[in-house]
């Protein structure tokens, strides 16, 4: 994406220059042709049509252009690819926390492959903090309950700084970090030297530790919906609206389940709202959405207590 918003940049640079150079020139030109002389009259210019609609559709048309291929330019950055790795990510005064779908954690440092799209799901665990790499010319602010997305192809392997752009308090100058972006072997050879479970798994502890599995059963006795193959699925509300299971659906459905009661269901889910940490809201996310994957999706495989389903799974596929 950089090179699309460093050529987006470039153009509006060029523009304003030439503009202003115009301008400038227009004005200098007019200021010595038309300056006041002694025994000389002033002379009355009408306006001319053809001149007004040619210096209004010029300019529209070159706004339009830049408004087009800016909204390319956002549409494409705020669209992550469906098979993206993903990294949750929570900032806090003053310091990024970072955890890898497999399990791995990081500090302030981001291991990713060179060639990988790599997803970032982010939250703040106090106030807004903005996650910066100015080397991918991408940032996104990280907002206290909720998710933010962020996304990035990295295409060259190296070290890149990482920035909180948004003041976040007296130590705002030391919340930096940093992107390592390495050769796919590498990689591998790092993720295999840190043996920690997938982030999935630790969700389904956390699930079975919280009681959740004695209501959201995957038969029909269960007080609460089926989750099996419910994220990233229309899901209808006791008021009548329709909303798409994704991952603020899940974390407010945790923390504040009255917000958004599944049709058919009461609201009898108690709130978890303090009880849990944001690393394991992230983990019981994770798990949810594990319960999703579909079977014959190229490169995806069970982990220990995955659920893997169908593309289509019959039913039962609202979550409260």
């Amino acid at each position: 994406m950089a090179g699309n918003v460093d050529a987006l940049f470039i153009f509006l640079l060029i523009v304003t220059g030439l503009m202003t150079l115009l301008i400038f020139c227009t004005l200098i030109y007019f200021a010595a042709r038309y300056r006041a002389r002694p025994g000389v009259l002033a002379e009355q210019i009408e306006g001319s049509i053809p001149l007004e609609i040619t210096w209004s559709i010029i300019p529209l048309g070159v706004f339009m252009m830049i408004f087009l291929w800016g909204a390319v330019v956002y549409f494409k950055e705020r669209t992550p690819p469906r098979d993206a790795t993903e990294v949750y990510v929570v900032a806090k005064q003053w310091m990024w926390k970072l955890e890898h779908a497999e399990g791995q954690r990081e500090i302030n440092e981001l291991h990713v492959p060179v060639g990988r799209d790599v997803k970032l799901i982010m939250t703040s665990q106090d106030v807004i903090h903005s996650f910066y790499i100015p080397a991918f010319r991408i940032k996104q602010d990280v907002l206290p309950g909720r998710y933010t997305i962020e996304w990035f192809h990295p295409t060259k392997p190296g070290t890149y700084h990482l920035f909180c752009a948004e003041y976040c308090g007296t130590m705002h100058s030391g919340m930096i970090g940093d992107i390592v972006v390495m050769e796919p072997a590498q990689y591998e050879a790092w993720m295999s030297g840190t043996p920690s479970g997938p982030l999935s798994v630790a969700g389904e502890k956390i699930f079975a530790e919280l009681g959740c599995s004695t209501c959201h059963r995957s038969d029909t006795q269960g007080r609460g919906p089926n989750l099996l193959g419910v994220f990233g699925r229309p899901v209808q509300l006791e008021d009548g609206r329709t909303v798409t299971a994704d991952e603020n659906y899940i974390r407010e459905s945790i923390l504040d389940p009255g917000a958004k009661v599944v049709a058919g269901f009461k609201p009898v889910m108690p709130t978890f709202q303090g009880l849990v940490s944001e690393e394991q809201v992230n983990a019981l996310v994770a798990y949810v959405k594990s319960l999703s994957q579909p079977v014959n999706q190229p490169g995806v495989k069970a982990a220990p207590g995955q659920v893997l389903l169908p593309k289509n799974p019959p039913g039962g596929n609202q979550v409260q």
